[in-house]
């Protein structure tokens, strides 16, 4: 969960709060109850923190919205991580110039 919270820079109980409130965020538990996210679920935090807190939705219409858009919703994410690694990748090679 840590790690998770430090990635998108939350607090552990906004994490929690959107996997009660997203059916496609379910992390597995361990015997002490620590939550263990896979890759999956990692992307799938990525998509509902998009939706949320960049494109304004509220938590009803982005539910909606993944009900009814989720395969396009998965290739409109993955184009902003690759665009994101990208960017990443130029400001580097900006800092080194």
């Amino acid at each position: 969960m840590g790690e998770v919270t430090r990635m998108f820079d939350v607090n552990a109980s906004q994490i929690r709060f959107y996997e009660r409130e997203f059916d496609i965020l379910q992390p597995k538990k361990n015997k002490k109850g620590n939550r263990l996210f896979t890759p999956e679920d990692v992307e799938n935090l990525k998509i509902i923190f998009n939706l949320v807190k960049e494109r304004g939705f509220t938590l009803h219409g982005a539910k909606d919205h993944l009900l009814n858009n989720k395969g396009e919703i998965k290739e409109n994410q993955k184009v902003i991580d690759s665009l994101e690694r990208l960017k990443q990748f130029l400001l580097e090679v900006k800092e080194q110039l």
